[in-house]
C-alpha cells in the first residue's frame, strides 16, 4: 500500500512540474533576433572643379578615383506629399529606370547615425522591426563628408516593356505602380494602412536623369561618380551640377580607409565639396 501511494505522488509531481515547465516556456518572452548587418557605401561629393566643359568628370578625376567605364544614364523620381510626409517618418520611396534595365522600385527606411554610432542605430532599427531576421530588406550605412545614415531598402521591379532607355511613366502610373507594390512595413506604419493613404496621396518629385561613370578603387569593385543635373533653388534658375563620387564595400574597416583616402585625394586636387548635399531632399525640395 505505501509503494502505491508513493508511486501516485510521484505521478502527480510529475504532472505538475510538466505543467510548469510548459507553463514557464509560454511566459518567457521570445528570443530576439540578432541586429542586421549592414554594407557600406561612401559617399563623398565633389565640386564643378572636377567636372570639364561638357559636365563630364575631367579624366585627371577619372584617374584619380580609377573610373573607366564610359557614361551610363539612370532616370528617377520620388513619391511623397508635398509637406514630405513619408520623409518626416524616415521613408523615401523611389521609381528608377536605368538603360536597358526593369524599372526599380525602391522603399526605403532611415536610421541617423549619431557621433558614428552604427551599433546604436541598428539597435534603434531592432526596436523598430528591422533586424537580421527580415531578408526583404538590405541594411547599408551610408558615409558622407561628415554624416552617416543607416537605411533600410527594400527592392521590387516592374516590368520596361514599351520603355526605351530610360524612359519613365506618367506620374500617375509610376504612383499606381509604387502603390500597388508597397511593402507591409510601409503600408502599415505608425498605424493601419498610415502609409498606403500617404502614398496614395503623394506626387511625383522630379523626374531627373544622371550620368554615371564606373570603376574600381583601392577595396572597392564597385566605385562610381554620378554627375546630376538639378534646376536651381525654388525650382527655378540656372541649373546645377551635384557630382557624388561613391564606393561600396562590406567592411566597415575597408569603408573608413576609402572615406578617408578620397576626402585625402579630392582635397589635394581642389575637387573637394567640404559638406554632404543630399540628393534625395535636394530633389524631393526643388521638384
Amino acid at each position: 500500500m505505501p509503494s502505491m501511494l508513493m508511486t501516485r505522488r510521484a505521478a502527480s509531481t510529475a504532472v505538475a512540474l510538466s505543467a510548469a515547465l510548459v507553463l514557464a516556456a509560454q511566459a518567457a518572452p521570445a528570443q530576439a533576433a540578432s541586429n542586421a548587418v549592414p554594407t557600406y557605401e561612401v559617399k563623398i561629393n565633389l565640386t564643378s572643379a572636377a567636372l570639364d566643359s561638357a559636365h563630364a568628370p575631367l579624366a585627371a578625376v577619372k584617374s584619380a578615383f580609377g573610373i573607366t567605364g564610359s557614361a551610363s544614364s539612370r532616370s528617377y523620381a520620388y513619391y511623397d506629399t508635398d509637406a514630405q510626409a513619408l520623409g518626416a517618418q524616415g521613408w523615401d520611396v523611389r521609381l528608377r529606370h536605368k538603360s536597358g534595365k526593369d524599372f526599380e522600385e525602391t522603399y526605403k527606411k532611415r536610421f541617423p547615425v549619431t557621433g558614428g554610432d552604427i551599433d546604436a542605430a541598428l539597435d534603434a532599427a531592432n526596436d523598430a522591426g528591422f533586424d537580421s531576421g527580415d531578408t526583404n530588406y538590405d541594411a547599408e550605412v551610408d558615409w558622407g563628408y561628415s554624416k552617416q545614415t543607416l537605411s533600410f531598402s527594400n527592392e521590387k521591379s516592374h516590368s520596361a516593356s514599351g520603355y526605351s532607355g530610360t524612359a519613365m511613366p506618367t506620374a500617375a502610373t509610376g504612383l499606381g505602380w509604387v502603390v500597388k507594390d508597397i511593402p507591409g512595413k510601409l503600408a502599415d506604419w505608425g498605424s493601419d494602412g498610415w502609409g498606403t493613404g500617404v502614398l496614395k496621396a503623394s506626387r511625383i518629385h522630379g523626374p531627373v536623369t544622371s550620368s554615371v561613370y564606373a570603376g574600381a578603387w583601392e577595396s572597392s569593385d564597385d566605385a562610381s561618380i554620378e554627375v546630376l543635373p538639378v534646376v536651381g533653388a525654388g525650382g527655378t534658375g540656372t541649373t546645377e551640377y551635384i557630382v557624388e563620387l561613391s564606393f561600396k564595400t562590406d567592411s566597415y574597416s575597408d569603408a573608413a580607409q576609402l572615406h578617408a583616402d578620397a576626402i585625402s585625394v579630392a582635397d589635394a586636387h581642389g575637387w573637394l565639396y567640404k559638406g554632404d548635399i543630399l540628393k534625395t531632399q535636394t530633389i524631393l525640395d526643388r521638384y
